[in-house]
């Protein structure tokens, strides 16, 4: 949100942000949508984070099964 910039207009007592686009919002909605932002931001990490882990777990579950299945062919 680095393209915002706030202002108060001297005929209006609420402050307004003016984005690149020259759209005027209200200040509260300037920050609404910058904590939207920074919500989604934090649930993307979150599901990288999530698809790592399981990557992790379906590796460790994936290299015992192969163990196993090794000592079955070396056994049976």
């Amino acid at each position: 949100m680095n393209d915002v910039v706030f202002r108060t207009r001297p005929s209006d007592a609420r402050p307004y942000a003016r984005t690149s686009t020259e759209n005027v919002m209200l200040l509260e909605e300037a920050l609404a949508r910058s904590r939207q932002q920074e919500a989604e931001e934090a649930a993307r990490r979150y599901r990288q984070a999530r698809e790592v882990t399981a990557g992790r777990l379906w590796s460790r579950l994936a290299a015992y099964a192969a163990r196993r299945a090794e000592r079955a062919r070396r056994t049976g």
